[in-house]
């Protein structure tokens, strides 16, 4: 699978390409705190075919290297930035969960290449966002199929064990360590745009769980008002994994935002 490389540390990632559209434009995902590539099975499902889709795996996550931390949000941006630069996306619609999303943000602030972003269960700042409603530890498998409760509405997961199991299994397989999450929180904790989001015009889609446990509601209307170009989805009664539990809803948005922001990819 191919590798970017950022300063010594390599960013591992997968390209799903279509045969037509535009080389130049690609869907790039930016994963939450400490979660593996899984988190973006449902959204990749709906957009791959029709537009290029990378998904790197987060510095600490997977295949990519795992430097000491801490991180910051700006060495994430730096890996996306590689992992883009690798493909020659030149115009990239950033997709972040959480900490993917203020990577998102942060990326626009610091280049060109964002021509849209989507962000979901992602504050202006990390203060209001809790990493430890997240964490499980991946060698614990109990801990893990606990962890779903917080993420996951009760209707979704009485509605859907079978996904609950298999989720559970990914998140055993890909998830990062303690060590890696720690980085991984003292990004989010260093992240904080409140005071800059004026500056921010790349538009915005801000989708967000009206019961996200990890994320207030409240932290995503205030990004999204805040924002020049910000437009907010709330989904009733979803909790922070929106886009799992309410795929339908999510892609078909995410459909329509790339529509309007986006190159045809069927124009060749």
């Amino acid at each position: 699978m191919p590798r970017a490389n950022n300063g010594g540390v390599s960013i591992r990632y997968e390209v799903d390409a279509p045969d037509a559209g535009d080389p130049d434009e690609a869907v790039v995902f930016c994963g939450d705190v400490g979660l593996g590539a899984w988190q973006f099975g449902w959204q990749h499902a709906a957009l791959a075919g029709p537009h290029t889709v990378v998904t790197p795996e987060t510095r600490g996550v997977g295949r990519s290297d795992a430097p000491p931390g801490p991180y910051a949000v700006e060495d994430l941006v730096a890996d996306v930035d590689a992992v883009c630069a690798a493909e020659g996306v030149r115009n990239a619609h950033l997709v972040g969960y959480g900490l993917g999303g203020m990577v998102a943000l942060a990326a626009a602030l610091a280049s060109s290449r964002p021509a849209s972003l989507t962000v979901l269960g992602t504050p202006p700042a990390g203060d209001a966002y809790k990493p430890d409603a997240v964490w499980a530890d991946p060698a614990d498998p109990t801990a893990v199929e606990g962890s779903l409760h917080g993420l996951l509405s009760a209707d979704f997961r009485e509605a859907h064990p079978d996904a609950l199991s298999r989720i559970a299994e990914w998140r055993l397989a890909e998830d990062a360590g303690r060590e890696a999450f720690e980085a991984h929180r003292a990004a989010v904790e260093g992240f904080d745009l409140s005071d800059r989001l004026y500056e921010l015009t790349t538009p915005t889609l801000v989708v967000h769980g009206t019961d996200d446990a990890v994320c207030p509601a409240s932290a995503a209307e205030t990004l999204a008002e805040g924002l020049p170009r910000g437009e907010l989805r709330a989904v009733e009664g979803a909790r922070h994994l929106v886009g799992v539990e309410a795929s339908a809803a999510v892609n078909d948005a995410l459909v329509g935002w790339l529509a309007e922001h986006g190159a045809d990819p069927l124009s060749g």
